[in-house]
């Protein structure tokens, strides 16, 4: 009898649960075999019956349930998962730029809790963790076969907390233990500044609700500080783990007048879709470098890959990390909800990014830049009796003041790129001359 109503009241909660699915994300219920299935949920009740009634410490039916749910998800791949209401809430407000934490976006990679990016001016940064990096140890826990949104709930905590995180890096000889303080994390999604004369510099950190917008604004201020015109730009989307797709959308659509940015292709109607450019005031036809590495993720690779296939940009830097999936956020009756892999993105050329990634045009590994002092070297002002320069041919120049920071000097990825600009800058100045 008890087996019976707690079959019928987890058929109930069961279509009640797709009801909410079908309501918000209009997935169709596919046509099954019904006596299949039956039996298949008969199977699952028994095994719900048992450990209900004979697990040696009393568990809930909604614990029982929400463990299932877990399990059956994180079975599909590393990035559908069940968020209980608490982590639902929290995910619908990184989407907005502030939550607290530690400022990390992490992925499974063969099973092992892999961080794809640390998010800049963040605690995770500010320790020194890596895209690449992997998470062995939350606290005492160890995070083996550890889903995703349960890393994540470990890793949040109230601002000023501290925690530690064991890491090993494919330079460490030993995992190494980073302890941070969290913090409520204040992402500004776009930052932006001047290279060099009519050469700006774009940074995106992620792709939260107001980037597209935070961008055009970027770009006024940069034309504004640079006499109304640029002359060339750097993107930099190097460690920016993804975020919303009508941003990334809406920010290749600034740089394109026309064509596709980027399709999906599923098993429902609703996950083939197309984006195309269809904004007007489209910016001049500049040239642009994009900065890559292996921290780039999903909405950046979109970014990347659309401006790469329409010619509109260089990119430059590493492969990108290759997340090719589309994440569909659907939620449940109780407010909780369902992170679940609906498609698979492809540039407008046809590649699809999932585990490829964006190769760049022109390969830049990081590397450390040292100053030189100006007159290091053995030159004619070394020699006995040497003549001074006078600035007064009529072809001398006086050369113009740098405006880059020592983070900048400092960036080599960062540099190559200027160079290129500078390169192109100089190539069409003799052509019009």
């Amino acid at each position: 009898m008890f087996k019976n109503k707690l079959f019928i009241l987890l058929l109930t909660l069961v279509l009640f649960l797709m009801f909410g699915v079908i309501s918000f994300a209009r997935i169709e219920v596919p046509k099954v075999n019904a006596a299949s299935d039956y039996q298949e949920l008969q199977l699952f009740t028994d095994v719900l019956t048992i450990v209900k009634r004979s697990y040696v410490e009393e568990v809930s039916i909604k614990e029982l349930v929400y463990g299932a749910i877990e399990g059956m998800l994180v079975s599909l791949d590393p990035h559908s998962g069940f968020m209980p209401p608490e982590i639902y809430k929290e995910m619908k407000v990184d989407t907005r730029g502030e939550f607290g934490g530690l400022g990390i976006e992490i992925s499974q990679r063969d099973g092992v809790l892999t961080i794809v990016s640390p998010i800049e001016d963040t605690p995770a940064s500010r320790a020194g963790l890596q895209s690449g990096d992997h998470i062995l140890k939350i606290e005492d826990e160890y995070t083996k076969g550890m889903e995703i949104m349960e890393a994540v709930q470990l890793m949040r905590g109230a601002p000023g907390t501290q925690i530690t995180i064991t890491i090993m890096r494919s330079t460490f000889e030993k995992p190494q233990t980073f302890i941070m303080e969290r913090e409520i994390i204040k992402v500004k999604s776009v930052k932006s500044k001047i290279l060099e004369d009519g050469i700006g510099y774009v940074r995106l950190t992620q792709f939260q609700e107001r980037s597209a917008e935070d961008l055009g604004k970027a770009l006024d201020k940069l034309r504004e500080d640079n006499n109304g015109a640029l002359q060339g730009l750097v993107l930099d989307l190097r460690n920016n783990p993804g975020g919303l797709l009508d941003q990334a959308v809406d920010i290749v659509d600034q740089f394109i007048s026309e064509g596709l940015i980027v399709y999906t292709q599923g098993r429902e109607n609703e996950a083939q879709m197309e984006f195309s450019a269809t904004r007007s005031g489209t910016e001049p036809d500049y040239p642009i470098v994009v900065l890559i590495n292996g921290g780039s993720a999903s909405a950046s690779e979109i970014v990347a890959g659309a401006l790469q296939d329409h010619g509109r940009a260089v990119i430059m830097g590493l492969q990108s990390f290759g997340k090719g999936s589309v994440q569909t956020i659907i939620p449940l009756s109780d407010e909780s909800g369902l992170r679940l892999t609906t498609a698979k993105y492809y540039t407008p050329n046809g590649t699809s990014i999932q585990a490829r990634g964006i190769v760049p045009d022109v390969e830049v590994l990081q590397s450390e830049i040292k100053a030189v002092k100006e007159f290091d070297h053995f030159s004619e002002r070394d020699l006995k009796n040497h003549f001074d320069t006078e600035n007064n041919g009529k072809n001398s120049k006086k050369a113009d003041a740098s405006q880059l920071d020592e983070e900048s000097r400092s960036d080599f990825q960062l540099m190559r790129a200027l160079d290129l600009l500078k390169g192109l800058k100089i190539f069409q100045g003799l052509k019009a001359a």
